[in-house]
């Protein structure tokens, strides 16, 4: 993370390419972009296939450029926008995005594009040396360090937008630059809430529904992630992207569930003392941090009233519940390609759930069944990489399949 010297402070207006405009992160920032107008400006918005959403944006955004990835949808985005008499330029498909990505104009690109999809236009900005704000864990998680040689031929900087990646970066020191052992610290602490099936027994999970499984208590998610919350393999390849974002090694980097969200994560230190960050749990807070870094700018996230939260509890995390964990930190120790089988093999499982192909509890062990199935390599290229998801999404459709037929 190229984050060793500090930018200048705001003195113009930053141009954003929010690239996932349409999800939660993205509608957050577009929050929080709003309420900078003279600093903060929404220069091009992305989305996968809602075209609809898009365009509504447009409407209230008026961004210079809208890109759908899909590409057959490019005749509906043009002709909405013709229709809403706009002047933004419409484009479609991945090679698109990943222009926009690059705009000469653009200052800060937001990665917030859902799974895999995002790697292109994440490392396209890496490579033109943008301030990257990563909300799109997966692009880290398959590239690791592709991703950060990318940002250091490029002279960009990587600024973690995920709740406790944020959190973490907040109780460094500003000079840390992925160098732990000369600031002192000794380990981090990512925060989990446990989603909506803390505190369950594994056999009362048989049968749950999509609609229970993304029903967070705290955070307002897509439906992926808070499947993903739901098993906790988000929490799994945060603990991938942290290795890679601050250079501690996997035996010091915890995860401890926190039901009530609002300590993010901790930095404990070699003299004993811990630093955490805490708020509530909304993502302008940490987009805010994003945006305006080095400044703090405000959010319209009110401040956190400790009388009011009561009480902080912190528990173990019950591994045999939440078996994605394990198999995060069992990828991260094989290295190579394993954390791409892993996260494509998951995308494939939580889609199938979502589409009640799977039940939810054998969504690890899909994961489980593909790492197994396909050699680990080295990581030499991105094509190595997409490689490697391409054959662990095949894999793992073939183990949806077969599970889907045995529940029939």
């Amino acid at each position: 993370m190229s984050a060793a010297v500090a930018p200048p402070p705001i003195d113009r207006v930053r141009n954003v390419a929010v690239l996932g405009a349409t999800g939660s992160i993205g509608g957050s920032a577009l929050d929080v972009i709003a309420r900078h107008p003279g600093r903060l400006r929404a220069f091009a918005l992305t989305a996968h296939r809602d075209v609809e959403g898009l365009l509504a944006l447009c409407r209230a955004v008026r961004p210079v450029h809208a890109a759908i990835a899909d590409a057959g949808l490019l005749d509906a985005l043009a002709r909405g926008l013709r229709d809403a008499g706009l002047d933004t330029l419409p484009s479609a498909g991945a090679a698109a995005l990943e222009q926009l990505a690059c705009a000469r104009e653009v200052d800060t690109v937001l990665a917030a594009i859902v799974g895999g999809a995002g790697l292109g236009s994440t490392l396209a900005a890496a490579r033109a040396g943008k301030r990257v704000l990563l909300a799109n864990k997966e692009a880290i998680v398959m590239t690791g360090a592709l991703l950060l040689d990318a940002l250091a031929q490029g002279g960009g900087s990587l600024l973690p937008v995920d709740s406790e990646h944020n959190a973490v970066f907040q109780c460094l020191p500003q000079a840390f630059a992925r160098d732990p052992a000369r600031h002192g610290v000794e380990r981090i602490v990512l925060t989990a809430s446990g989603g909506p099936f803390r505190g369950r027994r594994r056999e009362s999970l048989l049968s749950v529904t999509p609609d229970e499984a993304c029903a967070h208590p705290n955070w307002s998610m897509g439906r992926k992630i808070s499947v993903d919350s739901a098993t906790l393999m988000n929490k799994g390849l945060e603990v991938i992207e942290a290795h890679w974002l601050f250079g501690l090694a996997a035996d010091r980097i915890d995860v401890v569930m926190h039901p009530q969200s609002l300590v993010h994560a901790l930095v404990a230190y070699r003299d004993g003392s811990m630093l955490g960050q805490m708020g509530h749990p909304d993502m302008r807070t940490a987009l805010a941090h994003a945006l305006g870094w080095p400044e703090r700018i405000e959010a319209g996230v009110p401040l956190l009233d400790l009388l009011a939260a009561g009480r902080l509890d912190f528990e173990p995390v019950d591994r045999e519940l939440f078996a994605c964990l394990d198999l995060a930190y069992g990828a991260l120790g094989a290295g190579g390609t394993a954390p791409t089988l892993l996260n494509a093999a998951n995308e494939v499982a939580v889609a199938a759930f979502l589409d009640q192909r799977l039940p939810f509890l054998d969504i690890p062990n899909v994961c489980a069944a593909t790492l197994e199935a396909i050699p680990v390599t080295a990581v030499a290229s991105v094509d190595c990489v997409l490689a490697a998801d391409a054959e662990a999404r095949r894999v793992a459709e073939a183990f949806v399949a077969r599970a889907h037929g045995s529940t029939r």
